[in-house]
């Protein structure tokens, strides 16, 4: 199977966030576990929206569902360490678009992992697919 390869363009992240490493996060291996770390990247992009005004879903039942998820991981991390997270939003279409991702050491700046996750918005009272919402596509689009 090929490797995944993430790249994005540094202009795309707009918002940084730190976290540090819990020692619930760490696996067997004595690292950052892989579920962990998707806690963690969602945990960011909750952050982001919020920062931006915007709450996960609204009241008329619309939000935002996640489609798929790729990471390239770049190198260990362990507890305690402060990890920063910065966030962006690329590749829009009609219902959505990507989350992308950049973590590294707050420390050293040591890259730790790229991710990205699409994303469509989701009305969960009708239980289907809606239309990026005009707001969120005038300020981010």
């Amino acid at each position: 199977m090929a490797r995944i390869k993430l790249s994005f363009p540094d202009e795309v992240f707009t918002f940084s966030t730190e976290m540090p490493v819990r020692i619930t996060d760490i696996n067997g291996a004595n690292h950052l576990g892989n579920d962990a770390l998707i806690s963690m990247l969602s945990e960011a992009r909750a952050q982001f929206l919020v920062s931006h005004g915007i709450q996960e879903a609204d009241r008329d039942g619309t939000g935002i569902i996640v489609t798929d998820l790729a990471t390239m991981y770049q190198s260990e991390s362990f507890f305690p360490e402060l990890l920063t997270f910065e966030v962006g939003l690329m590749d829009f279409n009609r219902y959505g678009g990507d989350f992308v991702f950049r973590v590294s050491k707050s420390a050293s700046g040591q890259p730790v992992a790229l991710a990205k996750y699409g994303f469509v918005f989701f009305n969960y009272l009708r239980k289907q697919v809606v239309p990026i919402p005009e707001d969120f596509r005038a300020r981010f689009a």
